[in-house]
């Protein structure tokens, strides 16, 4: 039975190739570099890494730098009020404090306009629903509409006797303009007659 190419174990011996040497190095030292990040993130601790290539560049990762790092290991020049914060950063931190304030504020302002939108909707709705009328609640509001209905249609026969054109259909396309000629007629039973489109 044949083995599966999964992930095998190397031998941990110095590489012959070259170019396999400088890859494997760019690889595992961005590796280190993470996890010496993740140490001091989640320990607080303080830690410095020095790495040289195989081409004897120098590669260095520390926190919070490679040189307060060194200074405290050697004992010499220690840098008073390392944990002091950076006042770039600070100053980063307030801009970005400003900003986030300043989109809040906005937003409050168009929450409280819409508020306000909102209750002068409701204010609106002072009327009840047909449901919860009764039958002589019922009865003036049909009255009402016959009338407001016998309202649109005098103003509807008057555009017809002056040539005027509606400005919409009420049956149909909504938004193409119904023009009124001449030879129409209107009856009331039926409304303004349209036209061909």
């Amino acid at each position: 039975m044949r083995r599966p190419n999964g992930r095998r174990r190397i031998q941990i011996v110095r590489m012959q190739n070259q170019t396999s040497r400088q890859v494997t190095f760019s690889k595992r030292r961005a590796g280190l570099f993470k996890k010496a990040s993740e140490l001091s993130t989640l320990c607080d601790a303080d830690v410095g890494i020095v790495v040289y290539s195989p081409s004897n560049k120098v590669y260095a990762c520390g926190h919070p730098s490679v040189e307060s790092i060194v200074d405290k290991f050697l004992g010499e020049n220690p840098t008073p009020g390392t944990n002091d914060p950076n006042p770039i950063i600070i100053a980063q931190q307030n801009a970005n404090v400003d900003e986030i304030n300043r989109k809040l504020n906005m937003l409050e302002r168009q929450l409280e306009k819409e508020r306000k939108h909102g209750q002068a909707l409701q204010a609106l709705r002072t009327e009840p629903s047909h449901e919860k009328l009764s039958f002589s609640d019922l009865k003036s509001l049909c009255e009402a509409l016959e009338a407001a209905d016998e309202e649109v249609e005098r103003v509807a026969s008057q555009l017809l006797e002056a040539n005027k054109v509606f400005p919409y259909q009420t049956i149909g396309s909504a938004f193409a303009p119904l023009i009124v000629r001449e030879s129409t007629s209107f009856d009331s039973n039926e409304g303004p007659s349209q036209s061909s489109e």
